[in-house]
C-alpha cells in the first residue's frame, strides 16, 4: 500500500530534524574537545543517505516509506568519512550557525505542513 504524500513529507522532515539535532550534539562535542589531545572530531552521516533516497525517487518515479526506511542519521568520526581528523574551531562555529538556521527552517516547514493538513481536515472551516 502506498502512503500519502503527507506521510512521506512528515517522515522526511522528521528525519531531517533528527539529523540536525544529532549534528548539533556532534558540533558541541567537537567544540568542547577542541584542545583535547587525540580527540577525533564527530560528524553526522545523513545527506549521503538522503541522496540514495533521491536516486530511488529518480529511478522509480516515486518515493515511499521503504526508500526512507534505511535512512537513519548516524554520528561518525570525521576520519571514517575521509574528512580532516582535527577540530577547526572557526569551522565548527560556522557549522553550528548553519545547522541552527537549517533546524529553524525545518521546524517552520513542519509547522506549515501540519497547518495545511489541519486546514484539509477541517475543510478550510474555522
Amino acid at each position: 500500500m502506498s502512503e500519502g504524500i503527507e506521510a512521506i513529507t512528515t517522515a522526511a522532515l522528521g528525519l531531517a530534524m533528527d539529523a540536525a539535532s544529532l549534528r548539533q550534539q556532534a558540533i558541541a562535542a567537537n567544540i568542547a574537545n577542541a584542545n583535547t589531545v587525540g580527540y577525533v572530531p564527530m560528524t553526522v552521516d545523513f545527506e549521503s543517505q538522503m541522496e540514495d533516497a533521491r536516486l530511488s525517487l529518480q529511478s522509480q518515479g516515486h518515493l515511499d516509506a521503504t526508500a526512507l526506511a534505511g535512512v537513519r542519521p548516524r554520528m561518525r568520526t570525521q576520519t571514517e568519512l575521509g574528512l580532516p581528523g582535527k577540530v577547526m574551531l572557526d569551522m565548527e562555529v560556522a557549522r553550528m550557525a548553519e545547522n541552527s538556521v537549517q533546524y529553524q527552517a525545518l521546524a517552520k516547514g513542519l509547522s506549515r505542513h501540519f497547518a495545511i493538513l489541519s486546514a484539509a481536515v477541517s475543510d478550510g472551516k474555522k
